[in-house]
């Protein structure tokens, strides 16, 4: 029965750590002269999944002298 009991804790423990969640993932692009924009986007995920998604979005573009620069972090 303690084993039964044990291996039915690591199954729960184990999904609680997979399930996936709601995490907002705040975004400013920063448009130098133009000024700036802001966007949110919610991510359904495990927290890892949704932290790779949310930094996989992040870039900078340099056209000329100018630098564009499109940051994001998850919260």
């Amino acid at each position: 029965m303690k084993k039964l009991l044990l291996i039915g804790g690591a199954v729960l423990t184990l999904a609680a750590v997979g399930c996936k969640k709601d995490y907002t993932c705040d975004c400013t692009y920063d448009a130098g002269t133009l000024g700036t924009q802001t966007a949110s986007y919610t991510v359904k995920d495990t927290k890892k999944n949704a932290e790779e998604w949310c930094e996989g979005n992040q870039t900078t573009i340099t056209v000329g002298a100018q630098s564009y620069t499109w940051s994001c972090t998850l919260k």
